[in-house]
């Protein structure tokens, strides 16, 4: 079977960690021997690469096509307009890649079907492009993508067509099937697969005895990860450290916050860190904590316990379906600094065998996942089999 992968999130050599999820998932998938892929990532447009245009830049200098994991990768520009943007974006976006396919297809390529990732604007750009190539969509919906765009006249008409439009549909947990579902499409399109966790990357490591309690928290710094709420509890968490790991535009504002708190010298800001680096930090934490206000299905969370760490989280989407058991962590009772330290205080009252969060972990190989997307496409193209092909 081949696949042709399509989602603007997706990593490349400037930008390792972006898409991420979607690049592992893909990996397991081709890794089963079942499937060849190719991908189309899309990055935005931007004529300049000095340093000083910061994420503008990063884009601009990644490359038109590269092979990661042994997975060929093309990266076609597409425009971005500002404000007016989000309505136009999807049709930007399918334009923008036309040619990129059509090259792909000519040079022998003739994909079986296309394997989209994230609604709005990607999944909407899927569907008009399986219409131009006349091959089926699979659009997996990851999170904001569901939750959040609906609320926006335009795109909620667009993301309902491109529903319509998919031959299938997965979502990353139930409670995102569930909206997907309440948005007016049948049930029978839409299918759960969770994500899973790369056990052999992420295992327990050596700890450093008699170290402080020490929280770390995995994320951009950014105002969905609300890392100022963790910030917040460090004042009402005594001698408790709090290692941060990623940047973004919030670093400035938690810096000054940890200042303000007086709790500076117990906050540690580790910068962007790469995926094969976390397991070393996920390892030295007594609890990983993700105070997220929406998250789809959150693969920090299964890392840091598949590590032996056990976690803190909000009670948000999917969170609930990772953190199911009392080996895996504790769900704040609510969103707000006390709320992380009720949480915190009590993990730490019933602390969980270590050897334990790894085996509640290991029940989220990735093997279901690809077992399943496998089942999903070859449906899909045996159905399509039985419908004669009009160009």
């Amino acid at each position: 079977m081949k696949i042709l992968t399509f989602s603007t999130l997706f990593p490349n050599a400037e930008k390792p960690g972006h898409g991420i999820f979607v690049e592992t998932r893909l990996r397991h998938l081709v890794a089963s021997g079942r499937v060849e892929s190719r991908v189309v990532a899309p990055v935005p447009w931007f004529p300049l690469t000095h340093e000083r245009f910061g994420n503008y830049a990063k884009m601009a200098r990644a490359p038109r096509e590269e092979i990661r994991h042994g997975i060929p990768v093309l990266h076609p520009r597409y425009p971005v307009l500002p404000k007016v943007g989000m309505n136009v974006a999807p049709v930007f976006l399918a334009q923008a890649v036309k040619p990129a396919i059509g090259r792909l297809i000519d040079e022998g390529f003739d994909f079986d079907l296309i394997d989209a990732h994230y609604f709005y604007p990607d999944g909407v750009a899927a569907a008009m492009l399986g219409r131009y190539f006349n091959k089926p969509v699979v659009i997996t919906a990851r999170g904001s993508d569901i939750t959040l765009f609906p609320g926006y006249r335009l795109p909620r008409r667009m993301i309902l067509w491109a529903a319509q439009q998919a031959a299938g549909i997965i979502t990353v947990c139930n409670a995102l099937r569930d909206e997907v579902i309440s948005l007016g499409v049948d049930p029978r399109r839409v299918v759960s697969l969770r994500n899973g966790v790369d056990l052999n990357l992420f295992r327990p490591t050596e700890r450093q005895a008699d170290q402080p309690f020490t929280l770390v928290t995995v994320g951009h710094l950014v105002p969905v990860k609300a890392q100022e709420l963790i910030v917040g509890a460090l004042p009402l968490l005594p001698g408790v450290r709090l290692v941060i790991a990623g940047d973004g535009p919030n670093r400035g504002m938690l810096e000054q916050l940890a200042r303000t708190l007086n709790v500076a010298d117990r906050v540690t800001f580790l910068g962007a860190v790469p995926q094969a680096q976390l397991r070393a930090h996920y390892g030295a934490a007594d609890a990983m904590v993700l105070a997220s206000s929406r998250e789809g299905w959150a693969n920090v969370l299964l890392e840091s316990m598949a590590c032996g760490t056990p976690v803190v989280a909000s009670r948000v989407w999917g969170t609930p379906e990772v953190v199911a058991a009392p080996e895996a962590g504790v769900l704040m009772a609510e969103r707000t600094p006390q709320g992380v330290a009720d949480a915190v205080n009590a993990l730490r009252a019933h602390y969980p065998e270590r050897a334990a969060v790894r085996r509640y972990a290991e029940r989220f190989s990735w093997d279901d996942t690809t077992a399943g997307q496998l089942a999903l496409f070859e449906a899909v193209l045996a159905e399509r089999s039985k419908v004669p092909c009009h160009a």
